[in-house]
């Protein structure tokens, strides 16, 4: 709570607080609060145990004197300088770090500009393969020049070896401006879409918050997938939604009782038409804990030659106008005529960017399926680039960004949950209930996962402790944030220290200074 002279602060979306000596403004809302204050430098502050994460700076204040601005100055050197708390980790090489992407609204934010994804995804060996293209240096700094030649600004990465470190490549990453989409899961840690109950256990949640301590302390992580495609087209998979849910609201409270950043936790759907929607509005429905920060989903229905409206795409963005959580395409790009990659001359307009956030492109190496852009010889540094190479290059260059807010929404709703019917049928969660966390996981809150399993561990699946009941509402919200050593490897937000004290105490010396100065 800050009291002061008038001024106006921003959040990331956009949205104004206009703040005078007579009003006090509390902006710790669970979503996406955003308290934003520049004092002559770029510092950060951070409020004790925010669940929305560390307050960033993002609008100057007007300076009526150079004596005002000097006693901003005072006060960034005093941020800046002062000693950090005991719980605040201190990570090398920031200094050129990416702007962390959060999540506000209906829309990604780099700071406090608009973030799109415009990406492609990445799994040289094929989803058969279950290796790691990011732990091994030589390798992904094969495919980074490639990435940064094309003009990407994300990957996606379908599994990682969660007992290795992965520090070069994420650096070499963060180097070329690109950010990282990671699904947390792999072959032998996964949810199980034909028998999902016992696949939800301890074991697997210990792998996937292993994975979550590996990656949440690189700025350029920019979300996290709780599942991939888990859902299909046959019926009797709907039934594995529930436990889907439950992982992404575990992941979520992780993340916040680590002290972690808020790094954005979601689902990759498939395209659907039957349940889609259904889908959609699932993982946008209940508690805010249950609730995911975002939604995603594999679309192919562009086909070239084709358009905004033949593809059915404007179909797709008015289903999802009004959604209130950010929405892009964890996978597009389909292959049954030549490729041209116009669906960019739409995903980066306004006819889409009021609704979608981008998407990520279907894929860097071709696997046998035909969906590739280069060829990869194995280990070597051998790359060979297909006609689609150039051509999509082409087509990110042509297609930018859109400029501004998009015509974002600022403001994020639970939507009600679907009912029960043949094509979304839940069984014995009915339409709303989650499994609660099995007990041999909850531990992990509070002392960490501990050394990940990797890709060659024994599996998870019928392999631990599963949930014992019905999760009962508010169960999944972060209630204690680990501290000091136990906080993980991610840089935690500290308690307030003597700094917030003096950038009070400044802008009062503001309102004073500025009444004389009238």
């Amino acid at each position: 709570m800050l009291v002061g002279a008038p001024f106006t602060v921003s959040r990331p979306h956009g949205a104004t607080v206009s703040m005078d000596p007579s009003h006090t403004v509390d902006a710790m809302d669970a979503r996406d609060a955003r308290a934003l204050l520049d004092v002559a430098a770029p510092t950060q502050y951070y409020v004790a145990n925010n669940p929305a994460g560390p307050l960033r700076p993002s609008h100057p204040i007007a300076m009526r004197s150079n004596v005002l601005a000097a006693a901003g100055a005072l006060v960034a050197a005093n941020a800046v300088h002062g000693s950090p708390t005991a719980t605040e980790k201190q990570l090398p090489n920031r200094a050129n770090a990416l702007p962390t992407v959060t999540a506000s609204g209906n829309a990604f934010w780099a700071g406090s500009k608009r973030f799109y994804v415009r990406g492609i995804d990445y799994q040289p060996g094929g989803s058969s393969d279950n290796a790691d293209p990011l732990a091994d240096p030589n390798l992904c700094s094969r495919d980074i020049t490639r990435f940064k030649d094309l003009g990407v600004n994300a990957i996606r990465v379908y599994s990682v070896d969660n007992s290795k470190d992965h520090t070069e490549c994420m650096q070499k990453l963060n180097d070329a401006g690109i950010y990282l989409v990671l699904d947390v899961n792999n072959p032998l840690y996964s949810i199980n879409r034909d028998n999902p109950e016992p696949s939800y256990n301890d074991k697997y949640l210990q792998s996937v918050f292993a994975t979550i301590d590996e990656f949440a302390k690189y700025d350029n992580t920019l979300a996290f997938f709780s599942g991939n495609e888990v859902i299909n087209d046959k019926p009797e998979t709907v039934k594995s939604a529930p436990y889907v849910k439950a992982t992404t609201r575990d992941m979520r409270q992780y993340i916040g009782s680590r002290g972690y950043r808020k790094i954005p936790v979601g689902y990759s759907a498939a395209d659907v038409s039957e349940n889609r929607m259904q889908t959609a509005d699932y993982f946008n429905c209940g508690g805010d804990d249950e609730r995911s920060d975002f939604f995603a989903f594999n679309d192919y229905s562009w086909c070239a030659p084709s358009s905004f409206q033949q593809s059915g795409w404007d179909q797709k963005v008015k289903n999802f106008t009004g959604y209130g959580l950010p929405i892009f395409l964890s996978e597009w790009g389909c292959i049954k005529n030549t490729r041209d990659f116009e669906e960019l001359s739409a995903l980066m307009s306004d006819q889409m960017s009021s609704v979608y956030s981008g998407g990520l492109m279907y894929e860097y190496s071709r696997e046998g399926n035909g969906y590739g852009i280069v060829e990869l010889s194995g280990n070597s540094d051998s790359v060979k680039k297909e006609s689609e190479y150039d051509t999509f290059k082409s087509a990110l260059a042509k297609y930018p960004a859109p400029s501004g807010d998009g015509g974002f929404t600022s403001t994020t709703k639970a939507v009600a949950c679907p009912t029960q019917d043949a094509i979304w049928d839940l069984g014995k969660w009915g339409e709303s209930s989650l499994p609660a966390i099995p007990d041999g996981a909850k531990k992990f809150m509070k002392d960490g996962a501990g050394d990940g399993p990797g890709l060659t561990g024994a599996g998870s699946q019928n392999a631990g402790g599963t949930s014992t009941g019905t999760a009962t509402p508010g169960s999944g919200d972060v209630t204690a944030t680990a501290s000091g050593n136990n906080a993980g490897t991610g840089r935690p937000a500290p308690p307030l220290d003597m700094s917030f004290l003096a950038v009070t105490g400044v802008v009062g010396f503001f309102t004073l200074a500025g009444t004389l100065l009238l």
